[in-house]
Parts: structure tokens; C-alpha cells; sequence
């Protein structure tokens, strides 16, 4: 017999479901007490009356399991996840683990669930209730309200009431899924298309650590003419190994005084390797390095290569730091730069999803990226080649012939020559208007996109697409780390010390958080202040596969979704 009763009053489009989970009774118990519910069935601003049972001390046994008559069978599609599933059927992931809990640890592709039987959408109502993922998601997080959504991605009580219509009758639940426009994130970053918070290993540092790392970088100190001021002051105005050196060491300075707060505590060796490797030979012969937790360099990747062949430091992790070129995957080899060939498999996969095989697809490929035309070529048969001159310059006329008014227009340029790409982003640029569109890609952003002479504005025009290793700081914003860096050099940092700085920072977090190297792959995906790094294991080694997809909007840089 029940202990007492409560009263519940039905809020609109709330099912018989929701109401025997939220109170905990079956579906008959409610029918008991309240006989209305077989004539009329349930109806909204009804005032239900609720048993409550006194808890049962003793063990009986289990009774034998009823099938809730508003739920139906559900086979676990391939990679789907709760919150998919929970969205689908306008349930919270707490509702969803209730009704199954053997979920509870994961779901398995083919096992059969229960899930509630959702009323067919109205002709009045305009939002699918069914996840699409030209939109994000986010999960409300226990006594979280529209404030606090708001602050943390952007997203007004508005928004999300129009988005998701079900929120104003039955207001915010933890573990609720709710639809927010896709360019909504936040601090946050998607996953699936599900926002989730960034991991971040410097959060998790509870107690002291030490650790030991070894620099090696090419100053070629000997090389410097110190006697002459104006002669010293020009050579490390210019860029070069010196320049190089100076500015990749002074992120892992800044690294180190930032985690000097956090109660890390690092002993630095520095050696010059003066870009020799009789030099490195001479370093690795006369240093014991049992005691280093990582070596960080050589940067150039012929020296890298060479120091991972010396059996005095077979075992202790190397770091491969900087360079794109790849390096030999050797034992306890780190490659910490994502390789080409990986972001251009990304970008590949991307193409291949995205655009549309009707498309008008134009492809301007260099003499020297035949390779990947072919490869192009095959992923899009249809596609049209347009070559450029000798002097990798397009003509005009040309350009105008082959992009159309009818169809989007989607241009592939692969180069890595500043005069074609600079010549490819002007004529395609021009060639936008109110009845001819077109998008540039390129399955590999080089070096010579860096040059400050290419018009950010026409790449912001034509919504320049690619996949890359970094996302570049927003120009004019300074945030904490700048300001740090320039309060201890005096002057902005640039891409060598940014990329130091997180690099040093990953490492240095990963051994605090883990006790050693030889599992880094084990933490997931980290950010920083410009990269990203993911390490995935090859046999002994190790290789970042990081990286961001991003997009030229206006004269802004923004991530897309994967």
C-alpha cells in the first residue's frame, strides 16, 4: 500500500514514460490511482495523483520484468551514442540509462534497448526533433540554467527556446540535450557534434613535480662576430638558425616560468649543436642523459635522424619539434609536428564528404602537385584542369571560361608557390558576384600561405578551406600568454616561440600526469595556445595526428566541424 500521495500536474507534451520515471512506480501503479487515464487518456494541466511506497528492506525476489507498453525495441546503430539516441527520442541521458541499465558503462553497436514511443510531429510544429548536424548539441549540466548556458557558449534563452520546443513546457533538465546553432561553442570544442569541454592536464596537476629535459637547438654560438654590435644586431634581425634558435627557446623559457607557478619545477640543459652532427656525435659522447626524462631537437630532421640512432639514448624519449619534413620513426621517437600526408588524408575525407559531385569542381594543380591531381582526379572524374603558365600565373580569360553561373563553383588549388597561389586567390576572388559563387581549397596549406603579401580578404571571399597543425592566435587580441611573452622579451611572440611554448607545455604536462612517456598516447586531445596534439602509437614511436579544419570567414580564421 502506498505511504502517501502527491500531485502531479501534467505539463504539455509529457508522456506516461517521463512521469513513472521521474517518481519511480510503474506504468499500472499509476493507473491505479488514477482511473481517468484509461478513459481519457492523459491530458495536459491533468492533476495526477502519485503513490509513494515505503522502501522494502527485506530481499524478495526480482519480479518478473514488464515491458513499459509506451517504449519499443531499438537496435544501436554503428558509432551512434547515448546523446543521439537520447535526443532522438526527447529524452536525458539519466531517463535513457534508467530505462537500460546496462548502458550504463557504453553502448555496443547491434544491442537492443528500450526507448520511449515519440508522438509523430505535428503539421504546427518546425523544428525535427531529430539530430541533424548542421547544428551542435550540448548536454545541461546539473543546476545549470539559461545564464549559465548563455555565458559559457553564447546562446540566448531565445535561441534555445526556438531551437528546442519542447524546452519551454518542460524547462531545463540536467542531462538534457539541446539543440544550439552550429557555430555555438564557446571555450568548448565539438566532438561528434556533441560540445564538450577541452581537456586540460594543467587543471590536473595536484602535488610538485621535477623533471629533467635536454634542449638542442642550432645557435652556431661560434659562428657570431660578437666584437661588432652592428654586425650581430643584423644577423639575429634576419631570419635564420640563429633567429630560429633564439625565438623556439624562448617559448620553452616562458613554458617553464609559467609551470614554475603551478608547482612544477624543471632542469633545463641547453646544447648547441651548431647544425652539425659531429657536433650532436660529440654532445651525446660526453653528456649522460639516464637521468633526462626527454630530449627535445635537434630541429633540423637529418640531425634528429641521427641522434636517434645513438644507443646512449635508444630508450630515452626524443622530440622531434619543429620541422614538417618527417622523421625516422625510431624507439621512443616523438613526432610532434602532424606530417603532411595525414592533413592532406583529412582534407581528402573532407572533400569527399562535402562536395558535391554536380558540382562545378575546377582544379588548379602546379607541374610539381601532379601526384595529387591524379589522386583528385579520381575522387572527382568529372572534374575540370586548369593548368596554369610557365610562370605560374592564370589567365584571366581562361578562369572566366571555366567557372559558371549555374553551379557553385568549388576550386582545388594545390601549390606551394606564393605567385600561382597569390595569382589563383585574386582572378577567383574577382570572379565572385551575386550570380557566380565560388569556394577555394587546398588539401595542403603550406609555408607560402604565410606570406603577408597574400590578401587575407580575398581568401575571407572565397571561404579558403583546408586542414592544418595550427589555428593562428586572432591578430590585434592579446590574451595572458602574449602579454606574459612580452612583458619577459619585450616584443609580441612569433610562430617558432608560440609552437615551443605548447610543445613544452604538452610534454612536460603529459609526464606530470602520467610518470613517464612510454603511454602518452593514452591521454587524449589537448589544446594550447596556437596547436593541437593527439598522439597516436606507430610500434615504438609515437606521432601527433592533431590538427584543425579551418575556414577563412571575412578576415577571421574559424573552425569547422570534422
Amino acid at each position: 500500500m502506498p505511504e502517501k500521495f502527491l500531485s502531479h500536474k501534467v505539463k504539455k507534451k509529457e508522456t506516461v514514460f517521463v512521469i513513472t520515471r521521474k517518481y519511480n512506480i510503474t506504468e499500472s501503479q499509476l493507473y491505479e490511482y488514477n482511473p481517468l487515464l484509461k478513459k481519457i487518456g492523459l491530458r495536459k494541466r491533468m492533476v495526477l495523483r502519485i503513490p509513494l511506497y515505503p522502501e522494502v528492506v527485506e530481499e524478495v525476489p526480482d519480479p518478473p520484468l514488464e515491458v513499459d507498453q509506451n517504449t519499443q525495441a531499438y537496435v544501436v546503430k554503428p558509432k551512434e551514442t547515448k546523446w543521439r539516441i537520447a535526443y532522438n527520442f526527447q529524452m536525458t541521458i539519466p531517463e535513457l540509462e534508467a530505462l537500460n541499465p546496462q548502458i550504463k558503462k557504453g553502448l555496443k553497436e547491434g544491442q537492443e534497448i528500450r526507448v520511449p514511443i515519440v508522438a509523430s510531429t505535428t503539421e504546427s510544429e518546425t523544428i525535427d526533433p531529430t539530430w541533424d548536424s548542421n547544428y551542435n548539441y550540448y548536454k545541461v549540466l546539473p543546476k545549470e540554467g539559461y545564464y549559465r548556458i548563455e555565458k559559457k557558449i553564447g546562446v540566448t534563452q531565445k535561441v534555445l527556446d526556438s531551437l528546442n520546443p519542447n524546452l519551454s513546457a518542460s524547462g531545463l533538465q540536467a542531462g538534457m540535450i539541446l539543440r544550439v546553432p552550429g557555430d555555438a561553442k564557446g571555450e568548448l570544442k565539438i566532438q561528434d557534434d556533441l560540445l564538450v569541454g577541452r581537456l586540460s592536464l594543467l587543471d590536473s596537476l595536484k602535488e610538485a613535480h621535477e623533471i629533467e629535459l635536454a634542449l638542442l637547438l642550432p645557435f652556431k654560438a661560434k659562428t657570431i662576430e660578437y666584437d661588432s654590435i652592428e654586425d650581430t644586431r643584423r644577423l639575429l634581425q634576419s631570419r635564420n638558425l640563429h633567429t630560429l634558435s633564439t625565438d623556439f627557446y624562448s617559448g620553452v623559457l616562458l613554458a617553464l616560468d609559467t609551470l614554475s607557478h603551478y608547482g612544477v619545477s624543471v632542469k633545463l640543459n641547453v646544447f648547441d649543436t651548431q647544425n652539425s652532427i659531429s657536433r650532436v656525435n660529440e654532445i651525446v659522447d660526453n653528456h649522460d642523459f639516464s637521468d633526462t626524462d626527454a630530449l627535445i631537437g635537434p630541429l633540423i630532421p637529418s640531425n634528429f635522424d641521427y641522434l636517434s640512432t645513438k644507443s646512449q639514448v635508444r630508450k630515452t624519449p626524443k622530440v622531434a619539434p619543429l620541422s614538417t619534413n618527417p622523421v625516422a620513426l625510431r624507439e621512443a621517437v616523438y613526432q610532434s609536428v602532424t606530417s603532411k600526408n595525414f592533413l592532406r588524408k583529412r582534407m581528402f575525407e573532407y572533400l569527399d564528404k562535402t562536395l558535391n559531385r554536380e558540382d562545378n569542381i575546377v582544379l588548379v594543380v602546379d607541374s610539381l602537385s601532379r601526384p595529387v591531381e591524379k589522386e583528385l582526379l579520381e575522387l572527382f572524374p568529372k572534374a575540370t584542369v586548369l593548368r596554369p603558365e610557365k610562370s605560374n600565373y592564370l589567365l584571366p580569360d581562361l578562369v572566366d571560361s571555366l567557372l559558371v553561373d549555374t553551379l557553385p563553383n568549388k576550386v582545388i588549388l594545390e601549390s606551394q608557390d606564393f605567385s600561382l597561389i597569390s595569382s589563383a586567390s585574386s582572378q577567383m576572388s574577382a570572379q565572385q558576384s551575386e550570380i557566380r559563387a565560388v569556394q577555394l581549397f587546398t588539401t595542403y596549406r603550406g609555408n607560402a600561405y604565410e606570406n603577408p603579401n597574400l590578401s587575407l580578404k580575398k581568401l575571407g571571399d572565397l571561404k579558403f578551406t583546408y586542414t592544418t597543425d595550427r589555428l593562428p592566435l586572432k591578430l590585434g587580441e592579446y590574451n595572458h600568454f602574449q602579454d606574459h611573452y612580452i612583458s619577459a622579451f619585450g616584443k609580441p611572440p612569433n610562430r617558432t616561440a608560440i609552437r615551443a611554448y605548447d610543445l613544452t607545455m604538452d610534454l612536460i604536462l603529459r609526464k606530470a600526469y602520467l610518470g613517464h612517456f612510454k603511454s602518452i598516447d593514452r591521454i587524449g586531445e589537448t589544446d594550447y595556445q596556437e596547436h593541437r596534439f593527439f598522439y597516436q602509437k606507430q610500434n615504438k614511436s609515437f606521432e601527433n595526428t592533431g590538427y584543425f579544419l579551418l575556414q577563412h570567414k571575412d578576415y577571421e580564421i574559424i573552425e569547422l566541424k570534422k
